[in-house]
């Protein structure tokens, strides 16, 4: 039996990724911050199963900059794969905790390599990057060979741990990749995650308990994917032969306004009707440009995203109409 350990396994993509591997008869293994609450609604379902939790499903306290605690999980499970999917990752709030967001998505990064480089079994292992570390490019769409070019400090710190694992997987024989992920959605999103806030506002709306949503710039304009495809690219990156860095993109570019005009459809409203702009919502720096090109994915690994932004916004209106409270 394979065994996995997911730093990060409660949120929206760790929980996709559990479910993925436990489908595929994986143990998992997750790093879990402490909380005085013990509530982790994405894994609820998981946690009810007694053939699943404490059986094939465990859940380790670490945090990121606590390597020596890290150290003891990983020499005890002995992972053959090690999926890095945790660390501060909502851009906006970067700018105001940028030192803690540098501290887990950087240094936290580092830290966790350096561990590995000493370990007598070494598990492959996968770093989630992130689209950001374009910031402002010269060419659109990016590829796997676009330039780092970071304008947020939740950018910068993707960079730092993107170049740290390609160093490593180049100097120290590491079998580690980075999955360069564009914005990938679903009703597992993060509440303060624009798609999201979108998302349940609508439903808000649909339900009679507001009139109206307030967002910041409705230009900006994202490369949307549905989060459990990338999960699997995630997967399908550490069964390949050769570690190396991929971009999980669908390589269309749609506006704020667009996923507005699809998601206030589901409820068959028009959005202008019920949105309000706000400045403090708008971020000191806002990339531009950013879709990616994800042939090399779909070349080396056969993946490819699925659902376009229509679909997209039609799972996520309808699950918040679904389940008002969660």
């Amino acid at each position: 039996m394979i065994t996995a350990l997911i730093t990060g396994i409660t949120g929206q993509d760790g929980s996709y990724l559990t479910e993925l591997l436990l489908d595929k008869g994986y143990q998992v293994h997750g790093l879990v911050r402490r909380h005085s609450s013990t509530k982790r609604r994405r894994l609820d379902h998981l946690f009810a199963d007694p053939s699943i939790y404490g059986r094939r499903l465990h859940l380790h306290y670490a945090d990121l900059d606590d390597p020596t605690t890290i150290r003891r999980v990983l020499t005890t499970v002995e992972p053959d794969e090690l999926y890095h999917l945790a660390g501060q990752s909502h851009v906006g709030a970067s700018f105001e905790i940028p030192e803690s967001t540098c501290d887990t998505t950087a240094m936290g990064t580092l830290r966790l390599l350096e561990i590995i480089r000493d370990l007598p079994k070494r598990p492959r292992m996968l770093q989630t990057s992130s689209s950001e570390i374009f910031g402002r490019p010269d060419t659109t769409p990016q590829s796997e060979a676009t330039p780092h070019r970071p304008v947020t400090p939740y950018g910068v710190a993707k960079t730092f741990a993107t170049d740290m694992v390609r160093v490593y997987r180049e100097s120290f024989d590491f079998f580690a990749c980075n999955a360069i992920c564009y914005n990938h959605e679903s009703p597992r999103r993060g509440e303060s995650f624009v798609t999201r806030k979108i998302s349940r506002g609508v439903a808000a709306i649909a339900r009679g308990e507001t009139d109206h949503l307030t967002l910041g710039s409705l230009d900006a304009r994202r490369d949307w994917g549905f989060a459990p495809e990338y999960v699997a690219g995630m997967w399908q990156m550490l069964q390949h032969d050769t570690p190396d860095d991929y971009v999980l993109a669908t390589g269309r570019s749609h506006s704020l306004q667009d996923f507005l005009e699809a998601a206030f459809a589901v409820v068959d409203r028009d959005y202008r009707d019920h949105i309000r702009t706000d400045p403090r919502f708008v971020r000191p720096a806002e990339v531009h440009h950013l879709v990616g090109d994800p042939s090399k994915a779909v070349a080396e690994l056969g993946w490819r995203a699925q659902t376009g932004l229509q679909e997209l916004a039609r799972i996520m209106v309808e699950h918040d109409l679904q389940h008002p409270s969660l």
